[in-house]
């Protein structure tokens, strides 16, 4: 069997992806400024997770949001995610350091009897069952609109948001309302998003606590 030359290290891999996207972003946006080492880090991440750069411009932040982010992973709070594929792509042992945890209701049988019920989807009665429930609240969305949408139909009390979606039918104006609603919000503008996108901006974040500690 012919032996190619090639990197097999994931950790080798990792730190010579991001080197590539700094070359990148330094050769094609040589006038380009990230607003804080955090700030370069989730959008270098979210660029990583997808080899798109558009990341650096469509990704929006709220003024507060990675303070306010930061402090609730940090004090202990809970996750919601509205898909089990952004459940799984968080690093659970690194939040769970820190104090935090990660659920997906999803495919919970009292959410699933109460979309059929009320006629709804279910990422809506999963984020219904999420605001029943005590403690610090942060969610994560990268697939569904309808669960964002629903979230800021219910004006609740959380410590933040990061906001996703991917699609076409009503993801950009979930979007939209969610830069508009005053919540501390990370989101990505336009249709470009995913599970894999909100949960590389959880872990970032999670990487430059854990870096700081």
């Amino acid at each position: 069997m012919k032996t190619m030359d090639y990197l097999r290290q994931p950790q080798a891999i990792e730190a010579k992806s991001f080197v590539m996207i700094g070359e990148i972003i330094q050769q094609t946006r040589p006038d380009y400024r990230f607003a804080s080492p955090l700030h370069e880090a989730i959008v270098k991440r979210a660029i990583h997770t997808t080899a798109d750069f558009d990341w650096l411009d469509i990704l929006w932040f709220s003024d507060d949001a990675l303070i306010r982010l930061c402090s609730a992973l940090r004090e202990g709070c809970t996750i919601y995610t509205d898909t089990t594929m952004a459940l799984s792509g968080i690093n659970k042992s690194l939040l769970a350091q820190f104090g935090s945890e990660v659920r997906c209701y999803i495919s919970d049988p009292r959410v699933v009897r109460e979309a059929q019920e009320q006629g709804i989807t279910r990422s809506m009665a999963a984020v219904d069952l999420a605001l029943t429930e005590a403690g610090k609240k942060v969610f994560v969305f990268g697939n569904a609109p309808t669960a964002l949408f629903r979230l800021l139909e219910h004006n609740a009390d959380i410590c933040g948001v990061v906001g996703v979606p991917v699609g076409f039918v009503g993801a950009v104006e979930s979007k939209d309302a969610l830069a508009a609603s005053g919540l501390p919000a990370i989101a990505a503008l336009g249709r470009k998003g995913g599970s894999n996108v909100a949960a590389a901006i959880v872990n970032a974040m999670l990487y430059q606590m854990r870096g700081a500690q």
